[in-house]
């Protein structure tokens, strides 16, 4: 097993000779758990695949807490969170400290006053970032952050200290500075204390320790299980292979789960993170045929090669379990902007919510009056990495009709449709329930949109229509999108229709930015409203 490579940034990546590890990024439909599923679901889920003597067939890796790809994302992102309470409250010692030493107040104070302040946060701030203490690895002890913190506490002191000495030519003023440092320092210390914490709970429990499966029940495979039982940083939830009939029911320990035609439809895919394929990579054809079937799923595809030297095992698991916190330098950008999109998510989500429930709570009132039934409609639908999402909606059919798998799509004149639903649907307002499932993290205000569970173009399921079609499922489904404001939008009656909305959604998650979000929303309603003609 030589080691794992980088994620490849187009829709496709190509395996060349020597890389280890191999993204796939090529699209089927994956049957995939409900996001609701907890820890007891997945535990009767391991119990229920027995073996052909009836034993319960679970694995030596069973994780405390069992969280999906999204959930697991947003626990990696905690370090951004983290930093922005580490600048909010060292700008506010600052400030308080400036205005301390400065009883005419900040607005009067000379740069004699202020400037040192300032400088000193400016490095220490830096420094913390700089030197990666964000991304709390497993191998760094708690004492060695603090001990980093306090050198870099007392370095940005020193710094603000010289500065004060080369504008005033005297210790005045000094006080003021020291007393900055060492505020600055114990609120570190006591959020820190706190960030660790929260750090080594969720190394314990599982939420920072990567899921896997593997493909082939062959030597490379045992090798790779019996490293990661001596490690313990990596969880192999299972084993899939085509031979069953010559693999024995289980791998160190590890349950043999089925084929790989049976892990295309599996229900933990949604909770693992990568799929390693363990076949001997002489074995061309075999890989490229697994590599294209294992192409269609979400997840990253890693291919595990033979050692060439003493410590490549050991490289490639160090890669494999590598769950830091998701850095803050942009190195990763896909992190960066996962960030990003979440706080724009919760602030204009948070805002809308606000503004509009009085008049969700009017239309609520309408639909009950409109026809018997409830005022909401839920409906199971794909999420990101095919997670199954339960979607808000306010109920636009006849209670008796409704669709919950969109077997058959909507029309011009669909008798299904109320009165009131007509309205709701031509301007979409029957989508404000989703604000929920946007502030609960779910879905986001702007991505490709989510599809029903099972959803039909005519008599075929949609993903089926389109090789790319998992590809949307990389990032959040949305409220709205790019797919919305460019005229695909509503039902899908054809193949076409669905090649267009799959080419318009990958395009989205390609591109996506917080100002190509924010253009989408703005967007979004003159082009709704404008579309007379649109059946949603």
């Amino acid at each position: 097993m030589a080691g794992f490579g980088d994620r490849g940034t187009g829709p496709k990546a190509r395996m060349t000779p020597t890389a280890a590890l191999l993204p796939v990024d090529d699209d089927a439909e994956v049957q995939s758990r409900s996001s609701a599923m907890d820890a007891r679901g997945l535990r009767d889920l391991a119990t229920r695949e027995l073996s052909e003597d009836g034993a319960a067939r679970r694995g030596p890796f069973r994780p405390e807490v069992w969280l999906n790809a999204r959930q697991r994302h947003a626990t990696r992102l905690a370090a951004h969170y983290f930093r922005a309470i580490d600048v909010s409250v060292i700008v506010g010692v600052t400030l308080l400290c400036a205005w301390a030493a400065t009883p005419s107040g900040l607005a009067g104070a000379p740069v004699a006053a202020v400037a040192p302040h300032a400088l000193g946060a400016g490095i220490l701030l830096a420094l913390i970032r700089s030197l990666d203490l964000y991304r709390f690895p497993g191998a760094r002890q708690g004492l060695i952050h603090l001990g980093a913190l306090a050198a870099i506490a007392s370095v940005a002191t020193l710094a603000a200290v010289l500065l004060s000495l080369a504008l005033t030519g005297s210790a005045v003023g000094l006080t003021s500075v020291v007393v900055w440092g060492a505020v600055s320092l114990a609120c570190l210390y006591g959020l820190h204390l706190i960030w660790l914490d929260r750090v080594v709970s969720w190394r314990r429990s599982g939420a920072l320790t990567p899921n896997v499966v593997v493909v082939g029940a062959t030597r490379h495979a045992e090798a790779l299980i019996k490293a990661a039982l001596k490690r313990r940083d990596v969880n192999v939830l299972g084993i899939f292979d085509d031979r069953l009939a010559r693999n024995p029911d289980t791998v160190e320990g590890v349950p043999v789960l089925g084929d790989s035609e049976a892990l295309l439809s599996h229900r933990i895919l949604p909770f693992v993170d990568r799929i390693v394929v363990a076949i001997d990579p002489k074995a061309e054809a075999r890989v490229r045929h697994l590599m294209g079937r294992l192409g269609s799923l979400p997840n990253e595809v890693t291919l595990l090669v033979d050692p060439v030297r003493a410590g490549d095992r050991e490289d490639a698991l160090n890669r494999l379990a590598d769950s830091r916190l998701a850095p803050l330098d942009g190195r990763k950008d896909d992190d960066r902007r996962a960030f990003n999109k979440r706080l724009l998510d919760l602030t204009v989500g948070g805002l809308a919510f606000v503004a509009l429930l009085p008049v969700m709570g009017l239309i609520a009132a309408l639909v009950k009056l409109d026809s018997p039934g409830p005022a909401l409609f839920r409906q199971r639908r794909h999420g990101f990495n095919q997670e199954e999402i339960v979607v808000w909606k306010f109920r636009t059919m006849k209670h008796a009709s409704a669709d919950a798998t969109a077997s058959r799509q909507v029309t011009h004149d669909d008798d299904r449709i109320t009165r009131l639903g007509r309205i709701l649907r031509s301007t979409s307002l029957d989508e404000l329930p989703q604000l929920l499932n946007v502030l609960t993290g779910e879905m986001s205000l702007v991505g490709p949109r989510p599809h029903a569970v099972g959803m039909k173009t005519g008599q075929i399921e949609s993903a089926r229509l389109v090789a790319d079609y998992a590809h949307r499922h990389r990032i959040k489904p949305g409220m709205t999108g790019w797919a919305a404001i460019k005229g695909s939008r509503g039902p899908l009656h054809s193949a076409q229709d669905v090649r267009r909305r799959v080419q318009l959604d990958v395009e989205y998650v390609e591109r996506q930015s917080v100002w190509l979000d924010l253009w989408i929303i703005f967007v979004t309603v003159p082009v709704l409203l404008g579309d007379r003609a649109a059946v949603r």
